[in-house]
């Protein structure tokens, strides 16, 4: 069977909802538009669903004049985010152990965010002038990343969540992962021996596993954490401290990506 690139994801603002493409453009610190978009907390510091659970509940469409952020459950409460900010005010925030620097968007987006989550925050966006760098002790060609957790990219065969579900009482959608890629025709967890692959023409490179934290805990229908899928996970998937699904990836050709795309593994 062959493999084929069954599901592409972008997650515009870090931690909100993702949205499901049809096709999309590769770029060294992610696919168009992932991640480039981040909410801060009065000390300049991200936030994330971990500590916000609410953020599940949130979501992001792309439209013709810019991001939709809107409620899941009243699409009429939503505010429209310009692609080019409008307040563009420079601030150095924090994602991790990393500081970046990042424009403010607007005063607007500002005050819905902060009625939503009920604290005072900022939406700000990464210009193409920051320089961010993935991990250089696997990232081999000094890349850039956007304000994803660490790699530009994250790759998960739909044959390892087959087996993952295959263990639990309640089977979970891929998007508890948030991946960007999902590639079909594979055994499970095929994608650990990857090393390098092309997607349609393009080349990547597997760089290292992906360790899953809490935030696969939520369900992104009803913002409620549990204890799974962390707990199966760490009885058949853990490597030390780390539980482990999903491989993070970086590009090494620009263009775009089809739902369709044939699969290669070149090593």
């Amino acid at each position: 069977m062959a493999m084929t690139l069954s599901e592409i994801w972008v997650y515009p603002v870090k931690s909100l909802g993702g949205i499901r493409l049809t096709k999309a453009l590769t770029e060294e610190r992610g696919l168009q538009y992932d991640r480039r978009w981040m909410i801060i907390d009065e000390e300049n510091v991200f936030i994330t669903q971990r500590a916000h659970s609410k953020m599940a509940l949130i979501d992001v469409a792309l439209e013709e004049e810019g991001l939709k952020i809107y409620l899941r459950a009243d699409p009429a409460d939503f505010v429209l985010v310009p692609y080019k900010p409008v307040t563009a005010l420079p601030v150095t925030v924090q994602v991790w152990d990393d500081t970046a620097e990042a424009l403010t968007v607007s005063d607007e987006a500002d005050t819905w965010l902060t009625r939503q989550l009920g604290m005072k925050l900022r939406l700000v966006v990464m210009p193409d002038s920051t320089q961010r760098k993935a991990d250089p002790r696997y990232a081999r060609h000094n890349e850039n990343v956007s304000f994803a957790d660490g790699f530009p990219y994250l790759v998960i065969s739909q044959a390892s969540l087959d087996d993952l579900n295959s263990r639990l009482a309640e089977p979970i959608e891929m998007r508890r992962f948030r991946p960007n890629f999902v590639i079909n025709g594979t055994e499970a967890f095929a994608e650990d021996q990857w090393k390098h692959i092309t997607i349609g023409d393009l080349r990547f490179e597997v760089v290292k596993p992906c360790a899953r934290c809490v935030l696969t805990t939520i369900n992104p229908e009803t913002a409620e954490k549990g204890a799974e899928p962390l707990k199966t996970l760490a009885s058949y998937r853990r490597n030390g401290n780390k539980i482990l699904f999903g491989q993070n990836v970086t590009v090494q050709d620009f263009g775009e990506l089809n739902i369709g795309d044939q699969v290669l593994v070149l090593e």
